[in-house]
This record gives structure tokens, C-alpha cells and sequence, in this order.
């Protein structure tokens, strides 16, 4: 994923929410994203593990949804 890709992403215990990257970073363990929501347009990180699907907050948007 990369600057500017629509996502969404995993909050606690609501539904996924939907927001756009502004920023993106690498580590060892996972990356971490900075995305924009509609209540936090400045931006909120969120980090995806690199070994463990439960730790997996950021996912594109799939096309063929609404």
C-alpha cells in the first residue's frame, strides 16, 4: 500500500472504517500507516505486523465495495 490508497481499517469493537494514507512507514516488525478519517482528517497510525494476521489494521479497499 502506498500514499494516497484508499483503506480501511480495524478500530475497536465497531465496524472497519475507511480512510485514505498519507504516510508510510517500514520497520522490521510491520509498517506503519498514518490515515486520514473522516473524525481525524489529520491523520491516525496504525500499525501492520509483518507475522500475524490478528495484527493486520490496515487493508486496501476492495474495488468492488460501495
Amino acid at each position: 500500500m502506498k500514499v494516497n490508497d484508499l483503506v480501511t481499517v480495524k478500530t475497536d469493537g465497531g465496524p472497519r472504517r475507511e480512510g485514505v494514507i498519507l504516510a508510510v512507514e517500514i520497520f522490521n516488525e510491520g509498517t506503519m500507516y498514518l490515515v486520514a478519517l473522516e473524525d481525524y482528517p489529520t491523520g491516525v497510525w496504525f500499525f501492520n505486523e509483518v507475522d500475524s494476521r490478528d495484527g493486520t489494521f490496515v487493508e486496501l479497499r476492495s474495488a468492488e465495495r460501495p
